[in-house]
């Protein structure tokens, strides 16, 4: 159960980083997401610390130990791969059993017939045959255990491929996107049997995805990663409430958190050519910069002389429990776009409950400075807090 640390990792395939720099420490016990778009590095990463991969510079450390070296197989690691990586010739039953078969792997199992009455003994014997029942029972695969992969659809590969991680007590736990193959259903169903694995077992899990909802809800920690360098390691609450930079406001939230463009000058800040009725960060000095605010802390109104920014309703969505209003600052333009110009630099609102609203309809927008975040338009990093202005 270590304590992972990346002191200055990266690493270089053919003259290109793809990881740069890496600096972090993941405490024992912790769940730990690597989220970020597709090609960011997040693989690469989890194949380093298993040792798939090796590293071009820096340091990886287990408690404290340096593993550059170590191999795969005396890391004591479970790894889930993306790509199933099943034995076809074996059945589901073989496959997730195949771990505790190792375990007990003897020289002589090389010897074709010997060896193959000596594992097919080992899946026979009860403690092995209990965990391979157990763990196909929780994953919905006791009727296909006597079935081989290729009669298997990929959401059942995918998930014998996890059952054959969950079977193993590891020291750390590596899971590469398991859930990327599962229905809506399943996938949910998942989400809450590796959480409730995790709270089990007390172990380190290190997971990759591009799905935020997995992260948001899974993760204790989260490290984001863009183009190979760390944007932002905290918790959840911490990066949804306060993103780093522009790049975690844009691709944490969905929808997005709003970034409005603003100047600021002389202390003061406005908004299209308002006034806001706060301060900026006095740090922030001359500049144009970005009003930072989620979309459920927005406020659409739609009865005449109610305060705040003129705007006019582009897109509304209906989701039942909540509805998301796109809008766009102004209402000068009583055209209304349609298509997909219309949905070009929108802002948003996500309102409690079915709130009857129409595409076309002016409103005013308002959010409490409490709320806001401010950031630089020209690094993307995050500013204090803003300060309402002095009456």
């Amino acid at each position: 159960m270590p304590t992972i640390e990346f002191d200055q990792v990266s690493k270089n395939f053919s003259g290109n980083t793809v990881i740069k720099g890496f600096d972090a420490t993941v405490p024992d016990k912790e769940f730990l997401v690597l989220l970020g778009p597709s090609g960011c590095g997040k693989s690469t990463m989890l194949r380093m610390i298993a040792g798939l991969t090796d590293i071009s510079a820096g340091q990886l450390k287990f408690d404290g130990v340096v593993v550059n070296d170590l191999e795969p197989k005396k890391r004591n690691i479970a790894f889930v791969f993306q790509s199933y990586a099943l034995y076809p010739h074996m059945s589901v039953r073989a496959n997730i059993g195949f771990p505790l078969v190792m375990d007990n792997f003897k020289w002589w199992h090389h010897i074709p017939l010997v060896g193959g009455l000596a594992r097919r003994a080992l899946m026979k014997r009860e403690d092995v045959a209990t965990k391979i029942n157990e763990v196909a029972e929780m994953l919905e695969l006791t009727d296909y255990l006597d079935r081989r992969p290729k009669a298997l659809s990929g959401g059942q590969r995918q998930r014998v491929a996890v059952a054959r991680s969950l079977i193993r007590e590891p020291a750390l736990y590596l899971l590469d996107e398991p859930l990327s193959n599962l229905d809506a259903k399943l996938r949910t169903q998942m989400r809450a049997e590796i959480s409730a694995l995790h709270d089990r077992v007390k172990k380190t899990f290190v997971y990759v995805t591009h799905d935020q909802v997995e992260a948001m809800t899974m993760g204790t920690r989260i490290i984001v990663l863009n183009d190979g360098l760390v944007q932002q390691y905290g918790t959840p609450k911490d990066i949804y409430d306060r993103p780093a930079n522009t790049f975690v406001a844009r691709f944490i939230g969905s929808p997005p958190m709003n970034l409005i463009p603003i100047v600021v000058d002389g202390g003061r800040a406005t908004m299209f050519g308002i006034n806001l009725p706060f301060q900026p960060p006095e740090t922030m000095g001359v500049q144009e910069a970005q009003l930072g605010i989620r979309a459920e802390k927005v406020q659409v109104r739609i009865e005449r002389g109610a305060p705040g920014y003129p705007a006019r309703i582009v897109t509304v969505e209906h989701l039942g429990s909540e509805t998301v209003v796109g809008f766009k600052f102004g209402t000068d333009n009583l055209t209304v776009e349609v298509g997909a110009r219309a949905s070009r630099d929108l802002f948003y609102a996500k309102l409690v409950g079915d709130v009857r609203l129409e595409h076309g309809q002016t409103c005013t927008i308002s959010f409490d400075p409490a709320d806001v975040l401010w950031y630089s338009s020209d690094s993307g990093e995050l500013f204090d807090s803003p300060q309402m202005a002095p009456s």
